[in-house]
């Protein structure tokens, strides 16, 4: 006869039973309170980068509060100077916000926009976590009858699973290793946007999505089509539903695009060049561009001096016209008037001025902010080091740099900075 365990006959088991599990459960713990402290990545093993994902998603008490707002200035600093003397002092005149598209050549001709358009035959995608330009910009691509899915385009756009910023430069790169063509514009107006869509060339614009407060992040939307009567865009969305042919009021959608200074990325083939770079105007001479988004920037933060993105825009637009010391208190003016946290996570204009004016420090405490609460931000580990460097303190520059180039192997810049360090 078989004898029953111990158990089976109301004792309690042994000592000997519960030891193991113990162990067990002591692995356990130890797994979770480390795990999130760790770089998964580092093991070199299949999955690692997915299961890194993971593991930020989980509850971790001790990592710190999200902020309210992106770090104001300090007291001193040129942007609490008064409101007049923040903004450049002479503007340059405004260029027309919405230009007529130049003469086109006769082989080919801009067909006028009607009072609505919807572009049809694009392949819908849900975005897997986090994956939200991998799967719009390949939904653009469907348009042309390319079978690529996010899958395909996220091994090119983000070899980091948890990366959390796909910029529109890399959308652009990616689009152009598909032998089509894609232009990444600023001070996108509608009619430009009306006519690119009138023409049969979609369009991707970045705009700020806020899906609960406090939660805000930079998201891309496919624009397919509008509605003049009914006064709005119809556009394909990896994340809001239902997803296909999305409605937005044109003065809802444009209050998110212009936390972006309007980005816009027409998606197209080289048989339709001539017709977009006519609709495009002088947006392919980037001074023209930039110069034309700081007119409409400084009108709107004259305007309403109390709304930080006219003030935001004003600050990248003279960046990128290589005029940083003017970009510096326009960017404290921005900070003074709380920028949403995760503002710096996708755009870097106040790194590049505050590191060119001297100002190192600032991109420290910024980017430390950053890095806090996601590390997988290249950007932000690049420019730390740049900081790092402006102090002098080269070792722990070349550390950050190699935390960039961690985060998207890809990075450049992180790469050249490593390269030059020797």
């Amino acid at each position: 006869m078989v004898t029953p365990p111990p158990y089976a006959l109301g004792r309690h088991p042994t000592p000997a039973l519960f030891a193991p599990l113990l162990l067990l459960l002591a692995a356990l713990l130890v797994l979770v309170a480390t795990l999130p402290f760790t770089d998964v990545r580092a093991l070199r093993v299949p999955g690692a980068r997915r299961l890194q994902a993971v593991i930020d998603l989980m509850p971790q008490p001790w990592k710190p509060a999200r902020p309210a707002y992106v770090a104001p200035p300090p007291s001193d600093s040129p942007g609490m100077r008064p409101l007049a003397e923040a903004l450049p002092a002479a503007a340059p005149a405004m260029a027309p916000a919405v230009p007529a598209p130049a003469t086109a050549p006769a082989a080919f001709a801009v067909v006028p926009a009607p009072a609505s358009v919807r572009l049809e035959g694009i392949r819908h995608q849900w975005q897997t976590w986090n994956n939200c330009g991998p799967a719009t910009v390949t939904m653009a691509t469907s348009f042309y009858g390319r079978a690529e899915t996010q899958v395909q385009s996220a091994a090119f756009l983000k070899p980091n699973a948890n990366d959390k910023n796909v910029g529109p430069d890399e959308l652009v790169a990616y689009v152009r290793s598909l032998g089509l063509r894609a232009d990444h514009r600023v001070a996108g107006d509608a009619r430009r946007i009306k006519l690119l869509l009138a023409n049969g060339v979609p369009v991707l614009a970045e705009f700020w999505l806020t899906p609960k407060p406090n939660d805000g992040l930079g998201h891309y939307r496919l624009l397919t089509g509008y509605d003049d009567a009914a006064g709005r865009w119809t556009g394909y969305d990896s994340f809001v539903a239902p997803g296909v042919n999305v409605a937005t009021p044109f003065a809802e959608f444009d209050a998110g695009w212009r936390v972006f200074n309007r980005t816009y990325i027409p998606v197209y083939p080289a048989e339709k060049a001539d017709v977009v770079a006519a609709i495009l105007g002088d947006d392919p001479d980037s001074v023209a561009m930039w110069e034309r988004a700081l007119a409409v920037a400084q009108q709107e933060a004259t305007a309403r001096p109390n709304d930080p993105y006219g003030w935001f825009n004003a600050g990248t637009s003279l960046v990128a016209l290589g005029r940083t010391s003017e970009a510096v208190p326009v960017f404290d003016r921005a900070r003074t008037l709380q920028l949403p946290w995760r503002m710096l996570w996708y755009q870097f204009g106040p790194f590049e001025a505050y590191l060119a004016e001297g100002r190192a420090g600032d991109v420290l405490t910024l980017t430390a902010t950053n890095l806090q609460q996601a590390n997988d931000l290249e950007e932000s580990h690049y420019y730390r080091g740049q900081a790092l460097l402006a102090h002098g303190q080269t070792a722990a520059a070349r550390q950050a740099y190699g935390a960039a180039l961690r985060a998207n192997p890809r990075y450049e810049p992180a790469r050249q900075a490593l390269t030059s360090l020797g």
